[in-house]
């Protein structure tokens, strides 16, 4: 489970068997993991996070796309 990011208390990363799927990134908080596909961005599941702190994790998304969309290119060969 490759960590691309970490942004305060959000870990971004996605599972090394996630190979077959559009490209996506889970994000961890304690025992809450989100998974958000990225083109676009969009949430995918909210893994038990609200409604607003959705919205903090898809703004942190959105200002490290290209970081994100680079860091699963560089893994999985894209």
């Amino acid at each position: 489970m490759p960590t691309v990011l970490r942004v305060g208390p959000y870990r971004f990363f996605f599972y090394a068997g996630d190979r077959d799927e559009p490209q996506h990134i889970h994000v961890e908080h304690d025992d809450k993991i989100a998974k958000f596909w990225l083109d676009p961005v969009r949430l995918q599941n909210s893994g038990g996070f609200g409604r607003v702190e959705i919205g903090r994790i898809q703004k942190h998304i959105n200002n490290n796309h290209l970081k994100l969309v680079e860091a699963w290119d560089d893994y999985f060969g894209g």
